[in-house]
């Protein structure tokens, strides 16, 4: 058996690295042209429910231990005017360590023999088992695995949806040396992460590694509102200036980050030989989930490989993985909520103090 996995995310490369570990070859094929053909995000915190499951089944604990940002657990939660709501340090003893997307990627890239991942491959058309490239090249897979993303090319093999946006977008801003330049929002910001919800809107923030401030300004409006980005500050007209600095300071441009989501009971009938894992099976609503459940599911999808012929193993891995992600969607539309319901910041301090 050889497995074929479109895609050279987490939850692709997790189950390449599984799959290796259980002695099963894989080919894992990657649009982008290399490992920094794009910046790979921030900060995830992976859990030890599911995400660090994965992390043990790969083989790679110390490795990822080694990756994680002391301190980086801690939260706050502030008014707008800059009051401190709540508060809690990171003592090392939580389950949400902190680690860089990019960092992550490249620890799974580098458990991986060589020549395992094809960069610049990008899919232009899938039918069967069979795949073709943009180059013209096709590959005819054993088994295939759509580790895609949000739009996938796999994903129309087993099912006809498609994502829709959910209301909800981001803005990116990034503030660079801030103990130094920006002090008054670093202190703001704290050691970890900072929330400042608001009706509809709201401005959250990670500390990264170094005195780097990632910051996320969200909205819930349609998307035609964010044809003018310019628009952005005077939303947050009498907001603490500490808070406001991380959108009108920022050391980079503006980055657009509409979100969409697939229906929270997504679900197929099994297709033979074929199967998806992450966003490009259970597209959902930020909530700190995704990468988690992306690398969950190839660490249980290789597992299972490695212990059942293929149909009874995609059968079971799919089922089980119907059960979490309903679960998951479910929590998510509470965070939502939290975040932008009708009476932010409470409800986020609720679901902190019950968590």
């Amino acid at each position: 058996m050889h497995v074929t996995i479109i895609g050279a995310g987490l939850g692709g490369l997790t189950l390449a690295r599984v799959l290796h570990v259980n002695g099963i070859p894989s080919t894992v094929y990657e649009a982008e042209e290399s490992p920094t053909a794009r910046t790979q995000g921030g900060m995830l915190d992976i859990h030890d429910y599911n995400g660090q499951i994965a992390v043990e089944a790969a083989g790679l604990m110390d490795e990822f231990q080694r990756l994680v940002l002391p301190g980086r657990q801690a939260i706050r939660v502030l008014e707008s005017d800059g009051t401190v709501l709540h508060e809690q340090g990171d003592d090392g003893t939580g389950g949400r360590p902190e680690v860089q997307r990019a960092d992550l990627r490249q620890m799974l890239l580098d458990s991986l023999p060589a020549g395992t991942v094809r960069w610049g491959s990008k899919v232009v058309h899938a039918e069967g088992r069979t795949v073709t490239f943009a180059d013209g090249s096709t590959v005819s897979a054993d088994v295939l695995v759509g580790a895609d993303g949000a739009w996938s090319r796999i994903r129309p093999l087993l099912s006809g949806a498609t994502p829709e946006y959910t209301g909800v977008s981001f803005i990116e801003t990034y503030l660079y040396d801030a103990d130094t330049r920006h002090p008054q929002v670093a202190k703001a910001v704290g050691g970890g992460s900072m929330f400042a919800p608001a009706q509809g809107k709201g401005i959250f923030a990670h500390r990264e590694a170094g005195a780097t401030l990632h910051a996320y300004v969200e909205f819930t409006r349609p998307l035609e509102w964010f044809d003018d980005l310019g628009r952005i500050p005077a939303e947050f007209e009498g907001w603490a200036p500490e808070l406001t600095a991380l959108i009108t300071e920022s050391d980079t441009e503006p980055v657009f980050r509409p979100h969409y989501s697939l229906p929270s009971e997504h679900r197929w009938e099994r297709v033979p030989g074929v199967t998806l894992v992450g966003d490009a099976a259970h597209l959902l609503p930020p909530n700190g989930e995704g990468a988690n459940l992306a690398m969950l599911d190839g660490a249980e999808l290789g597992k299972a490989l490695a212990t059942k012929d293929v149909e009874t193993a995609l059968a079971e891995y799919e089922q089980a993985m119907f059960v979490r992600t309903a679960k998951t969607a479910a929590d998510s539309e509470e965070i939502m909520q939290s975040l932008f319901g009708d009476e932010p910041p409470q409800k986020l301090l609720d679901l902190l103090l019950e968590a």
